[in-house]
């Protein structure tokens, strides 16, 4: 080779080595920001709970920006649409992390979708904290074992569970319950089995369980078959379009039993499509109420409210927390390296955020209170509080 091909064929070799190296580790392409990838639903069943999600860590980062930023670089969430759908939220996190080449991912709303995802971080070494995952096997596998590249920033299903048959019982007095459980959904199906083994445990018996898919309109078959049960009680884990559906045509076929369920119920369009009136005498478990005192939380629904126009949802307080969350381990780590950031994310410890206080056990769960939410004439009124068990 003459000399002038082996200078070319250097500074070419010189060229793609540069360029490997700007694309290994988030945000090296720009040193003034720090990106962190969103994987959620902004379209499909439900976008609703995926937006309000994203508002409250924007809203979040907003405040971490105007601050000064974080290790003097301002973080930026750079969102992908999974359209609710499993196969989407694994598309959807491959691009984050190896196009946009973000530190750690935030998302997404639905379990079953951070499940399918987890594996493209674990691949990756990229940390992904969910929000609103509740379902176990987001942080540990079939075995118990903790998934290391998983965490959250909500209870889990079990307790969920726990709380909803504990209130059926005790607060409502319930001795028998009916399931009708979402079976295209780790979610409902993680919340159904809590919920029947808490109540059984209890002394309670259960009617008799019916399934129902995502995206199924008309439940009149199913529900005409558990008013036969005639239980005390119908508990219906599930997300708000299908749940909606299910107390409108519920009452309509005059079933006048509460309904109870969990915190996928927690969007104003539950009201709209169940209607006012119909959706009196339901409960449903969640995170965070607008109706707590303390101060942070008073503060964030404020500055939500300026923000977006409408008070926030669980699921902003959870985006937002989710949010408190990767900003401390960012800050406690003193560097965006995504291996760094994991470490550091394992082992928050007594962070205060808008839910309550957040130390992660060893497999990188919360242990938290949940409130009950009252529907009465369309408005959610908070029930009462439950602590996590000792």
């Amino acid at each position: 080779m003459s000399g002038k091909r082996l200078r070319n064929a250097l500074v070419a070799a010189l060229a793609v080595a540069a360029l490997a190296v700007a694309g290994c580790g988030g945000g090296a392409a720009n040193d003034k920001e720090i990106k962190v990838g969103g994987n959620f639903e902004l379209t499909g069943g439900v976008a609703n709970l995926g937006k309000q999600t994203v508002n409250g860590i924007n809203l979040a980062f907003n405040q971490a920006n105007a601050s000064g930023g974080i290790l003097g670089k301002q973080i930026k969430l750079v969102t992908a649409d999974n359209k609710s759908e499993v196969s989407e939220s694994i598309n959807a996190i491959t691009k984050l992390i190896n196009q946009d080449k973000v530190v750690a991912v935030l998302g997404p709303v639905a379990s079953s979708s951070v499940i399918a995802s987890l594996q493209v971080a674990t691949d990756n070494k990229v940390a992904v904290i969910t929000a609103t995952g509740t379902n176990e096997r987001v942080t540990t596998d079939e075995k118990g074992a903790t998934k290391r590249y998983g965490f959250r920033a909500c209870f889990i299903d079990p307790f969920q569970g726990t709380v909803m048959a504990k209130f059926a019982g005790k607060s409502l007095n319930a001795k028998s319950a009916a399931i009708y459980v979402d079976n295209s959904s780790d979610y409902a199906k993680g919340l159904a089995k809590a919920f029947e083994e808490t109540f059984k445990n209890g002394g309670g018996k259960i009617a008799g369980t019916e399934a129902y898919l995502q995206k199924d309109t008309d439940f009149k078959a199913t529900l005409t078959k558990i008013k036969a049960m005639n239980a005390d009680v119908i508990f219906v884990p599930g997300y708000y379009e299908e749940v909606g559906r299910i107390i409108r045509q519920a009452r309509e076929l005059g079933i006048t039993a509460p309904i109870i369920g969990g915190d996928g119920w927690d969007d104003p369009k539950v009201v709209e499509i169940a209607g006012k009136e119909a959706i009196n005498n339901t409960y449903f478990s969640n995170h965070y109420s607008p109706d707590d005192k303390d101060p942070l939380a008073v503060n964030f629904a404020e500055a939500y409210k300026k923000e977006y126009g409408q008070p926030p949802s669980a699921f902003a307080a959870l985006g937002y927390d989710a949010a408190l969350m990767l900003i401390d381990a960012i800050k406690r780590a003193g560097t965006t390296n995504p291996d760094k950031i994991r470490d550091a994310l394992e082992q928050t410890k007594d962070l205060k955020v808008v839910s309550g206080v957040i130390t992660l056990d060893a497999k990188h769960n919360p242990i938290k209170s949940a409130v009950v939410i009252e529907f009465k004439d369309g408005k959610q009124v908070f029930k009462e509080k439950i602590a996590p068990a000792q």
